[in-house]
């Protein structure tokens, strides 16, 4: 049994080394290496409410129209959502867990708990756990999001729940909530950009 536990251990050492070791396929495009699209499309970004080029927005860049589209359409997902911050955040780091984006994580999980979700909830995220407590609204966003990832679909018990709570306009953004950043997830994935160095505790694969 130790040693089963041993190799187990081993194997997501292994596993967290390999990924560490092969990020960062697309780097930052140095600002005098850019075209003038990326130029643009980095200035329209910043012209909005980010402080930064940072996480998927580094590899988009690569396709400056696209990542004009993207960052639109994340604006008024993240900072102008029906849900309010703290659910649009629990769904975020759901999509992040879902995917083992240690970027994405990074990026929202201390932003989820700023925005009033428990620390243990964010932990039992992370170890891919139901959390123990939920608020209501919480709980019918932790069942739509498992639910849509695991099934592809929502079951009329939970639709019902959603449409009730939040309104249609609601379950159209947390639907467009988890698409959005399921698409960033494949991007940071891809390109394996790695989470800034000491932003959030590290986000450990599920041992396989």
């Amino acid at each position: 049994m130790k040693f089963a536990k041993w190799i187990l251990f081993a194997c997501m050492a292994l596993s967290m080394v390999g990924r560490a070791a092969a990020q960062d396929r697309m780097p930052p495009v140095p600002a005098d290496k850019q075209t003038d699209a990326q130029k643009k499309a980095t200035a329209d970004l910043l012209s909005g409410p980010r402080s930064g080029l940072t996480g998927p927005f580094i590899p988009l860049l690569r396709s400056p129209e696209l990542m004009d589209a993207f960052q639109k359409v994340g604006e008024v997902l993240r900072y102008h959502n029906s849900l309010g911050p703290k659910l649009t955040e629990f769904a975020i780091i759901m999509t992040a867990r879902q995917w083992t984006v240690p970027a994405e994580w990074a990026n929202h999980s201390q932003g989820a708990i700023k925005a009033g979700l428990s620390a243990d909830i964010v932990q039992a995220v992370s170890e891919g756990r139901h959390p123990a407590a939920m608020a209501p609204d919480e709980e019918i966003v932790y069942d739509f999001a498992h639910e849509l990832y695991q099934n592809q679909c929502v079951s009329d018990v939970t639709y019902d729940r959603a449409v009730k709570k939040f309104g249609e306009q609601g379950v159209i953004d947390l639907t467009g909530t988890i698409g959005y950043y399921t698409a960033l997830a494949m991007v940071l994935n891809v390109a394996r950009t790695p989470a800034p160095p000491g932003k959030a505790p590290f986000l450990a694969p599920f041992p396989h």
